[in-house]
């Protein structure tokens, strides 16, 4: 049987296109500062992305493209594992054994189906409702004991957990799947929209103001945080009354996340001031940050064959690892397979 290797990572990003800096921030920074930490494997989510209709010629592109923010952001793919999902099996052979571990009850508990699928679930693919099976075995194929996860994720690490509990239970095998961890950074805040702040930032919205790209040039930058809304008002002096003002502190939010500034130290540099100097600034870190990353992004993305060179080390790596696992589980779970 494998073993636990401890403080091990899995995390992963849609290629949907289009990432900004709610990307960046909820997840994508952190994501580098685990490597010193723990053994990382960052994948490419591309088989979760299928669940709803994607351009084919764009889903390849996407990939790349976050294989080349991940690298640009820090991410070493000599420190850390990078790859796309579907290139690893393991993962999709788990996750069907997990379909039928899985009890439906569980499922239908999601809230994020009911929020994606909306009015219209019985149009909505079987693969956005068993998608929380993919997401566990993502985790457990490479027996990760530690999880990054968001708000909106939470609920798919408690089933992730149930899944592995359950199977450990039904197989006889205690111990074989670790019941992993969440890494919440108190830290990190949701980033919203820059026009409606009870929104959350989202390449799906129609406007381009609502979000900032991380491919926007310094100009667009500055155009977008000019437009951002904020309030008919001074900042502020407490926290608690920007609380009340959600755009203002969506934008606090962002030049803290960007600066590694306290919230609290920049509510004392701006409050009763109004707010043209406060964005002025913003853009200013926004633009000194971001530069660099969005220049190795464009550059990277003109060398394709290093990106798929990347990938393709990430996949031997991510395979070595998963293979193991999912040949234990098939003994476990009475599957033959002839070995060569």
């Amino acid at each position: 049987m494998s073993e636990i290797q401890n403080n091990t990572v899995l995390s992963g990003v849609q290629p949907s296109g289009d990432l900004h800096i709610g990307n960046y921030l909820g997840a994508i920074k952190n994501f580098v500062n685990m490597q010193k930490d723990y053994n990382c494997f960052f994948c490419i989510v591309d088989l979760h992305a299928i669940t709803v209709k994607q351009d084919p010629n764009k889903l390849k592109r996407n990939t790349l493209e976050v294989a080349a923010t991940y690298i640009a952001s820090g991410i070493d793919p000599n420190e850390s594992v990078i790859f796309n999902q579907s290139s690893v099996p393991a993962h999709a052979e788990l996750a069907w054994i997990f379909n039928c571990v899985t009890r439906m009850g569980w499922l239908s508990r999601m809230t994020q189906f009911k929020d994606k699928a909306g009015k219209d679930k019985e149009n909505a693919s079987s693969g956005l409702f068993i998608y929380p099976n993919l997401m566990a075995a993502d985790i457990l194929v490479y027996k990760a004991t530690h999880v990054p996860v968001g708000n909106d994720q939470k609920q798919h690490l408690e089933l992730t957990r149930d899944i592995a509990q359950k199977f450990n239970r039904e197989f006889n095998c205690e111990n074989f799947f670790p019941i992993p961890e969440p890494i919440i950074d108190e830290n990190i805040s949701r980033i919203m929209s820059l026009k409606d702040a009870n929104q959350k930032m989202s390449k799906s919205d129609l406007s381009e103001y609502s979000r900032i790209s991380l491919l926007d040039d310094s100009d667009a930058i500055r155009k977008k945080i000019k437009k951002a809304k904020t309030a008919d008002t001074v900042m502020p002096e407490k926290i608690e009354e920007i609380l009340k003002l959600s755009e203002v502190h969506n934008l606090l939010n962002i030049y803290s996340g960007f600066s590694g500034i306290d919230k609290q130290i920049l509510i004392e540099q701006y409050k009763g001031k109004n707010f043209s100097n406060f964005k002025s600034d913003l853009s200013d870190i926004l633009v000194e940050q971001m530069k660099p990353i969005t220049s190795e992004i464009k550059k990277l993305m003109q060398d394709k064959g290093y990106l798929l060179k990347i990938l393709l080390d990430g996949q031997n790596k991510a395979n070595k690892v998963a293979q193991k696992t999912i040949n234990d589980v098939y003994d476990l779970v009475g599957l033959l397979r002839n070995e060569t």
